[in-house]
């Protein structure tokens, strides 16, 4: 039996703890919160929160958290899911190369794309500019003499 003051349920007392956590920090407030709702859950006391710690850890270290899975006992089934695992794998990697040599190539057909687009402009701006320069140029005047010619 648990001789705590704060229980996790919905006391006057727990209550006001709430309300105050609130005011003064909202994630005080919260966590009372959370405490009242699911304190029963994690085991209300020290010894069945450490025992769902412990619990909680044992299922994710049995999971595979670190990249490891757990050998079910069946020896076939172990072999089948890790030739499955590697198999997935090496599908991963080939799909990230080709992934890899569609960005190259990508890359290549925008270069090519712009290197074609500043081509036209440069030739498109050099001609221009050739246009320019013979339109600015002075026209010589005819000169009397060359009028006499004619």
């Amino acid at each position: 039996m648990s001789t705590a003051v704060i229980k996790p349920n919905w006391s006057p007392l727990n209550i006001a703890l709430m309300v105050l956590g609130f005011v003064f920090f909202w994630p005080l407030g919260l966590a009372m919160l959370a405490y009242i709702l699911w304190g029963e859950h994690y085991g209300g006391s020290s010894e069945k929160a450490e025992k769902w710690m412990k619990k909680q850890k044992f299922k994710m270290n049995g999971r595979g958290c670190h990249g490891r899975h757990s050998a079910t006992g069946n020896a076939a089934f172990d072999e089948y899911r890790e030739a499955e695992i590697r198999r997935l794998q090496e599908e991963r990697m080939r799909l990230e190369e080709e992934r890899a040599e569609f960005e190259d190539f990508l890359r290549n057909l925008h270069m090519a794309r712009d290197r074609d687009e500043f081509d036209s402009f440069k030739s498109a701006h050099k001609a221009k500019r050739a246009d320019e320069e013979t339109t600015s140029r002075p026209k010589k005047k005819k000169r009397d003499t060359d009028l006499d010619d004619e």
